[in-house]
């Protein structure tokens, strides 16, 4: 599975943690300006990366980037894509865990479906449309990524997936349709944690990876 946010652009509910019909999760995130369909197009969802001169052993090159048990998956995915990077990739990851929490935090429905597949997808419009239903609002925001790291790899025939645990720091408000605050606080960060799984079909012309799987990490 191939990281799925494009490196040009490397881009509550009640309970203040990220909330995610997959994982019950409340989400954090000022509302970026939506950005121009045209320019949405351009972008290249988490692209593997280009063999650089150096490269010889992309899992020893990414220091601190691979979990314990997840060597093996990763070089199974490098022996089966020689494009694939490491640290390339996880930038992507970190970039498209921003773009798809901000897309929720804004009930961006368009987003959402170029990021995500078909399940996650309708899980995060369930939950905006709950939302919405209430009347509620979420003024959240990425104060900062802590911790990206690849726990897990695999390739089944043509189909890789790479889950990626991240902790950060997220900021969250919600608010009712006049504005007023319901829950939460942007002067105070919740940490959480979470397992994000994405997915690629390594032997597509599409080099974009998707998100497949949510989770709330122990």
């Amino acid at each position: 599975m191939y990281v799925i946010v494009i490196l040009a652009m490397i881009a509550g509910f009640l309970a203040l943690r990220l909330y995610s019909v997959l994982g019950k999760r409340t989400g954090h995130e000022q509302e970026p300006a939506p950005r121009p369909a045209d320019e949405r197009a351009k972008m290249t969802v988490l692209q593997p990366g280009l063999p650089t001169q150096n490269s010889g052993d992309s899992v020893r090159l990414a220091d601190g980037l691979i979990g314990p048990g997840a060597e093996n998956g990763v070089r199974a995915l490098i022996a089966s894509d020689r494009n694939f990077d490491v640290p390339q990739f996880v930038d992507g990851a970190k970039s498209a865990y921003k773009m798809v929490l901000e897309a929720f935090w804004r009930g961006d429905r368009d987003e959402l479906a170029w990021l995500c597949d078909d399940d996650v997808r309708a899980s995060f419009e369930e939950a905006i449309a709950a939302r919405e239903a209430d009347g509620h609002v979420l003024d959240n925001r990425l104060v900062r990524i802590e911790k990206a790291q690849i726990v897990e790899a695999s390739v089944d025939g043509r189909i890789a997936e790479i889950a990626l645990r991240f902790e950060a720091d997220i900021a969250a408000v919600t608010r009712d349709k006049d504005g007023n605050v319901v829950a939460g606080s942007l002067t105070d960060a919740v940490g959480t944690k979470d397992i994000w799984t994405f997915t690629r079909d390594i032997r597509s012309a599409d080099p974009n990876w998707k998100l497949s799987e949510t989770d709330e990490a122990a």
